[in-house]
């Protein structure tokens, strides 16, 4: 019996290749999947608060990449690898090394020049990560907890309350986070990290 997948609006569908990656078979249900990442995403939280991370670590592809192999490298054997196939969602995929570069260079010029103040700087690199789509899943879950290690690491400010719910279950919460990046796709930042702070 293979992993059954119900996607919610918002989730990425996983390509049969990237279903093959899972690496707890006994896995089947979307709960069950859930419940293991979640488990993942605490121990990758351990992890963070473990270690002390300079600016310019935390503003390189390594970093980017680590970070997710650590929230789902326990589930995924793909963790922490770009992407191989087009979503529905995100850049191409030959061009996710080429914009994350780009990204990671616009945040770096954000805060020597305090382009935006430091929790707008953060929610930027989160909307603008998720919207490269770097990895195969995950990609919401890992921008917000990069949102956050900036806010706190770099600027030493508090973590983000996301709304306070778990962003992946349909919720009140999830609709608003939904609408408040479609706003950010249509560039109007301000709904975005209002929502991080509700």
């Amino acid at each position: 019996m293979g992993l059954e997948v119900v996607y919610q609006d918002g989730q990425t569908p996983l390509d049969e290749d990237e279903k093959e990656g899972l690496l707890i078979r006994t896995i089947t249900t979307r709960e069950e999947l859930d419940e293991f990442e979640q488990n993942n995403i605490q121990q990758a939280i351990l992890w963070l608060l473990s270690k002390r991370f300079s600016s310019a670590e935390i503003l390189r592809e390594e970093f980017i990449m680590n970070l997710h192999v650590k929230m789902f490298g326990q589930v995924w054997k793909w963790a922490g690898q770009f992407r191989k196939t087009n979503k529905n969602i995100g850049v191409d995929k030959y061009g996710i090394a080429q914009q994350l570069r780009i990204l990671l260079d616009d945040c770096r010029y954000w805060i020597q020049n305090e382009t935006y103040n430091q929790e707008e700087i953060a929610i930027r690199f989160k909307h603008r990560l998720v919207s490269i789509h770097c990895f195969a899943n995950g990609n919401g879950r890992h921008s917000r907890l990069m949102a956050d290690v900036i806010v706190e690491r770099i600027f030493k400010g508090k973590v983000f309350s996301w709304g306070g719910n778990d962003l992946a279950r349909v919720s009140a919460a999830r609709a608003n986070y939904l609408v408040a990046l479609k706003a950010a796709d249509a560039g109007e930042i301000v709904f975005l990290v209002a929502f991080a702070r509700s």
